[in-house]
């Protein structure tokens, strides 16, 4: 027996809105434990549940503990850094790479797109030998240059973002630009790259986010303290603070939030690139 189409009418809307509701529920819900659990005392959060609601909504010392003990402020002072010239670096290497894949010709241009092709098949970790060894034999070791350029020199991604946004971009521009007598770091300069700030803002907020929250590249190559990051600044407190939750949960916050802020106000930017980008 089949369902009426007024039924099935109802029905679509209904199971689209519980689909909804469970998936709201599944990443808000361990949000909202972890900031409840920031409010609390030691003692509320021994004896409540998870869900149960601090005492003192204004109960800001958890914070205090966790920006003055985890190091936080050199943390995001490092961060911002490694995030400026990480950054900056992948918008200059990947759109010149993405510009010279598209615009010339060149015999080794089938093998070189493989190449790019079989490298984001390749698990990072099973290089981490050799790379580690690369970066140690130049100095770089426990500096903040090792995650800057192994940050501007591992994203393929950003490479194929730049190159759908490239392929939209009308030859004729290049041509007019030749005849005016414009040789091809000025096409690129003047031309090409004020074309691409869709895409340019698309790829600083992916990178941007990755770089913020990885974790082992920082633990890996800066293993000093002086050097911590959001990330490992956050993972000091599995020692001394390894069964006070709420001040874990406290330093969680700090790191959420910047992300969070930033997120919701460029969405619109994220999801805008990647539809042009899909459809270029």
């Amino acid at each position: 027996m089949t369902t009426p189409l007024p039924a099935r009418r109802r029905l679509a809307p209904a199971l689209t809105y519980l689909s909804l509701i469970v998936a709201s529920l599944v990443v808000l819900g361990p949000l909202a434990v972890v900031f409840l659990t920031s409010l609390k005392t030691s003692k509320e959060v021994t004896d409540g549940g998870p869900l149960s609601l601090p005492d003192d909504w204004l109960n800001l010392d958890n914070y205090a503990t966790a920006f003055a003990d985890g190091k936080m402020l050199s943390a995001f002072f490092n961060t911002t850094v490694i995030l400026l010239f990480s950054i900056t670096g992948t918008v200059i290497i990947g759109s010149m790479t993405a510009y010279a894949i598209d615009r010339f010709d060149f015999r080794a241009k089938k093998p070189i797109m493989a190449l790019f092709l079989i490298a984001t098949l390749v698990p990072g970790v099973t290089t981490q030998v050799a790379t580690f060894q690369v970066v140690n034999s130049f100095g770089l070791f426990n500096s903040l240059w090792a995650p800057i350029l192994l940050y501007m020199g591992t994203d393929i991604v950003s490479i194929y973002i730049f190159l759908q946004f490239i392929r939209g971009i009308p030859v004729s521009l290049d041509e007019a630009a030749r005849l005016d007598g414009a040789n091809s770091l000025t096409i690129y300069w003047k031309i090409i790259l004020p074309l691409l700030k869709p895409a340019i803002a698309t790829v600083v907020i992916i990178k941007g986010i990755t770089v913020y929250n990885d974790f082992y590249i920082p633990f890996l190559y800066m293993p000093s303290e002086d050097l911590g990051t959001i990330s490992t600044a956050l993972f000091r407190f599995k020692g001394p603070f390894g069964a006070h939750w709420e001040d874990i949960s406290a330093g969680t916050i700090l790191v959420i939030a910047p992300t969070l802020v930033v997120f919701l106000f460029l969405q619109r930017y994220i999801y805008n690139g990647f539809a042009q980008g899909a459809t270029k």
